[in-house]
């Protein structure tokens, strides 16, 4: 168990402290891991630095990595000094092989609202790095910040979002909607031609078992912008679909091939420990956290658990040839196998934990509602007079993929069948229980590489907004649909869906999110490049919804 004092009486520990190379165990830090073979980023001791996450107002969760001959008590020391005269928490994490070396514990005890610094002690007297984390705040709560990351996909680039959130200094914590990693196995995604050198993955091939999902976190967490990102601010994490297999679903992934890479379940469950082992989150599938009276963030769960199998327009349209029958079996399955009022994405039981959330948020005085999740819940139909003249363009081995989403658009139908828009009985559910809440909805998503902003609405009535990100380096529609300008794209976009408000189909980056009394903003913050190393910013577009609304301001 873990023993603490009273809490610091000190506010945030400067990022400058936690720059000095003394901080770190080995020379050169963290850049000297990044380009280290596998050999030396599983030796023994500390091998993948810090990390915390699932915050609390008197607790959050420590991480570290310690290899060792046997299982090891590592002794845990939270302070508001860097030199650690004053301790506020104590307690110990047990480094094991069954879990991958992976040792995590709650820091409890602790003051609302508070940075802290932490580390991790062998019994041999070997120091982890120090890490900075924080608590959440109670009552009245000016402002809360986070950094919204999702899609990071370490063979198309460098984490160059990860190192300017952590450079900037100017969050509160972290979200991660999901893709943390990519399981393909080198040369799938990204091709051999579009990967970067020097970013090379381990395993070399996909993940399938949990030896293969424990390697390829530690591959991840080798990178020196990733590392640094979770030394530096408590993050909350929710997994999708890459963490296991591609356009995972409870049953199984259009990435796993039962007859040679055996049962769905097993896999599944070893993607999942792994997950739980390498990162600072909890085991529950779905958690809250309460952000003083500002926010109640919901971590959902909208992949794994009681996801039903996507849907599939190919399917529809097979065998399909004459406009005349492409038309009627769109109209069919919209008022069928679409429309099915048992297809679940988040399940029962997760739902009716999320309505009592937002009732007893509302009842307690609490401003904003945030859902951190994974995929795009507005609605995204595809522009048909541009891409038809596009597809016209297209050889035939593409023409075929994007008339097909000209056809949908026309019968009333979504592009993407794997987000919320592939279960329109699902989402009705939510919006409805928020509006019955009176909730005023925030929601997070990743998942489409792409930048969004959504008025989401159920039958006219103003439900809330959505923040949905790009990705941290994971291509967009500027590789899917090659030669059509992507600012073309994303206006044709804009004007064809009532909900959506604004787009970027082509940068790449994360969100900063910022939560007051008065507003719910968003910054979409755009990379330079992820070809090579900088935090040199592109550029930045703002939007925000004033409280109350429930709707961006015009």
């Amino acid at each position: 168990m873990i023993s603490s004092t009273n809490g610091p009486t000190g506010g945030q520990p400067p990022l400058s402290a936690l720059t000095r190379r003394s901080l770190f165990g080995l020379a050169g830090g963290t850049l000297a891991i990044a380009a280290a073979p596998l050999s030396a980023q599983l030796a023994s001791g500390f091998t993948h630095g810090v990390a915390s996450g699932e915050p609390g107002a008197d607790r959050v969760l420590l991480w570290t990595r310690f290899v060792a001959e046997a299982e090891t008590r590592l002794a845990m020391e939270v302070s508001d000094t860097l030199d650690f005269a004053r301790a506020r928490a104590v307690g110990e994490a047990v480094a094991s092989p069954d879990r991958d070396w992976c040792a995590k514990a709650f820091a409890e005890g602790l003051e609302a609202g508070r940075w802290y610094y932490y580390r991790f002690v062998a019994p041999d007297g070997r120091m982890s790095e120090i890490g900075r984390t924080r608590t959440l705040p109670t009552g009245p709560t000016g402002r809360w910040r986070m950094a919204v990351f999702s899609c990071s996909n370490i063979g198309f680039g460098w984490f160059n979002a990860y190192a300017h959130a952590a450079a900037a200094d100017d969050f509160d914590c972290a979200v991660h909607t999901g893709d943390y990693f990519y399981e393909y196995g080198r040369g799938t995604y990204p091709s051999a031609e579009q990967a970067l050198g020097g970013r090379d993955i381990t395993p070399a091939g996909e993940t399938v078992a949990l030896a293969d999902y424990r390697l390829r976190h530690a591959a991840y967490r080798s990178d020196p912008d990733l590392r640094r990102l979770h030394q530096l601010y408590p993050m909350i994490s929710v997994w999708d679909d890459h963490e296991s297999a591609n356009d995972s679903w409870r049953g199984g992934a259009e990435n796993h091939q039962p007859d040679t890479e055996g049962e769905w379940d097993v896999r599944k469950r070893a993607a999942m420990r792994a997950y739980r082992e390498w990162l600072p989150v909890s085991d529950d599938p779905w958690a809250s956290y309460q952000v003083g009276d500002l926010a109640t963030l919901y971590r959902l769960e909208t992949r794994l658990e009681a996801r039903a199998k996507p849907l599939d327009l190919a399917t529809v349209l097979a065998g399909k040839s004459s406009p005349e029958d492409v038309a009627g079996a769109l109209v069919r399955f919209r008022e069928t196998d679409y429309a099915d009022p048992s297809r679940e994405l988040m399940g029962a039981a997760q739902q009716a934990w999320l309505a009592r959330g937002m009732q007893q948020s509302k009842a307690a005085g609490t401003r904003w509602q945030v859902l951190a999740q994974q995929v795009i819940m507005g609605h995204l139909s595809a522009p048909p007079d541009l891409l038809s003249a596009y597809a016209a363009l297209l050889p035939n081995a593409y023409k075929a993929r994007v008339q097909a989403g000209v056809a949908a658009s026309r019968a009333g139908l979504p592009f993407n069948m794997d987000a919320w828009d592939g279960y329109p009985a699902a989402r009705e559910r939510l919006l409805k229980a928020a509006l019955e809440a009176e909730a005023e909805l925030v929601v997070l998503a990743g998942d489409s590489h792409n930048a969004w902003a959504f008025d989401l609405d159920l039958d006219g009535s103003p439900a809330g907004v959505e923040f949905a990100g790009h990705s941290v380096t994971s291509p967009g529609a500027e590789t899917y649909l090659p030669g059509l300008p992507a600012d073309q794209f994303a206006r044709a976009a804009v004007d064809r869906n009532d909900q959506l408000k604004w787009a970027d189909t082509s940068q790449r980056g994360y969100m900063a999110v910022e939560l007051t009394p008065q507003h719910a903003a968003c910054e979409w913050r755009f990379m330079d490049t992820v070809r090579e190393r900088s935090t040199q910013l592109a550029g930045t577009h703002r939007m925000v919804a004033p409280a109350g609304a429930r709707r961006f301001e015009a």
